[in-house]
């Protein structure tokens, strides 16, 4: 392999755990969200 080959790969590999650290700090807030959602109406609605 070539040394821009596997800076290359490097880069990619690079923003793909970029892209992935995104996606499950975006799902677990979501997630989140989800289940505090209930709790606020709970104490709104009393």
């Amino acid at each position: 392999m070539d040394s821009s080959s596997i800076l290359y790969l490097g880069v990619t590999v690079g923003l793909f755990a970029v892209f992935a650290l995104i996606v499950i700090r975006t799902m677990s807030r979501k997630r989140k969200d989800t289940i505090e959602a209930p709790k606020y109406r709970m104490l709104d609605d009393e």
